[in-house]
């Protein structure tokens, strides 16, 4: 009985453990870039004039404009509540699991790949995989992405010049990715309703007495895998689109972390190896769709096009040079 109260009081920590990790990023980021408030970002500056082209010729011609980095596009006054409604969907589904999770498996049977790859990855110490995938993903993690993120920012200019108040939107924005991502994991995993391995191999008569039941029936897919890899990847998009020359290491090492996430939650037997394959495909695929799609500002073109530039010879000629200036 102690062991049993012991088990359940480590899972409730390790739900709050969760919610705290999705904002574990926003208070790294807070504390390296304090800014007195946010707003939606100006309107472009015209494109900027390079120095003047010359002909094939050697004749200076009227210079030409050029294409800058347009940054990010965002509207905190959409962002921010979007943002807040799929946190509060992530927290209501599984403060609610106990009546949504199914009570009974929907899908039972084991594949052979998954059995298979069950008998090789599992530990025989499945409750210290357990504890070491909750370090991983609600510690480490958020430290990584955001600790990693504030250095390449940092790395980018002086420290009078320190990016504070894109930090914040930053990890606005990368909260709203991670908590879609999330969302659609509740709702994969409670409506499919796939059999938990450790639950799979138990008697029928004993199904019934885990420490949670509720959570017997959502393997599919893996939270924390979806959370590691929409964390990993969202914070290494917007780093390459704001164009930090750290933005590798910030997407490296977030994926490294969530790998051992992923590995740890099949050793632990608590999910299939199918399960957190997906969970890292929809992870990634959320955490580097959502910026990369709503939130990456097109360049500005309205200076490109086709040129037709006169060229002069010294000794009298003349001619035309064609170009597509960008």
């Amino acid at each position: 009985m102690w062991l049993r109260g012991r088990r359940q009081s480590l899972l409730v920590v390790c739900q709050r453990r969760r919610y705290v990790a999705a904002g574990a990023f926003l208070v790294v980021l807070a504390a390296a870039g304090r800014a007195p408030g946010w707003a939606v970002p100006p309107a472009l500056p015209p494109a900027s004039q390079p120095a003047a082209v010359r002909g094939g010729l050697g004749a200076p011609h009227a210079a030409l404009p050029s294409v800058p980095f347009s940054g990010l596009r965002y509207d905190l006054r959409v962002d921010v509540p979007v943002t807040a409604a799929a946190l509060a969907g992530w927290i209501v589904s599984e403060a609610l699991k106990s009546r949504l999770a199914p009570a009974s498996c929907h899908w039972c049977a084991v594949n052979k790949f998954d059995a298979a790859a069950r008998q090789s990855l599992r530990w025989h110490s499945t409750g210290t995989a357990d504890t070491l995938s909750s370090v991983t993903v609600y510690a480490l993690a958020p430290l990584a992405a955001s600790g990693l993120y504030v250095l390449a920012a940092g790395h980018e200019s002086a420290w009078r010049d320190f990016p504070r108040r894109d930090l914040l939107i930053d990890g606005v924005l990368v909260v709203e990715a991670t908590a879609l991502a999330m969302d659609l994991s509740e709702v994969m995993k409670l409506s499919v309703g796939r059999e938990r391995p450790f639950v799979h191999v138990l008697p029928a008569g004993e199904k019934r007495r885990t420490a949670d039941p509720a959570d017997n029936n959502t393997s599919f897919l893996s939270g924390h895998v979806t959370l590691a890899f929409a964390l990993a990847s969202a914070a290494g998009t917007l780093a390459f689109l704001r164009r930090y020359r750290w933005a590798g290491w910030v997407l490296g090492a977030g994926l490294v972390v969530a790998t051992t996430t992923a590995y740890l939650r099949v050793a632990a037997d608590r999910h299939y190896l199918s399960d957190v394959m997906t969970s890292a495909t929809v992870g990634s695929a959320v955490g580097f769709g959502v910026p990369w799609f709503w939130h990456r500002r097109p360049p500005d073109t309205r200076g490109s096009g086709v040129r037709l530039l006169p060229l002069a010879a010294p000794r009298g000629g003349a001619g035309m040079s064609v170009l597509w200036v960008r």
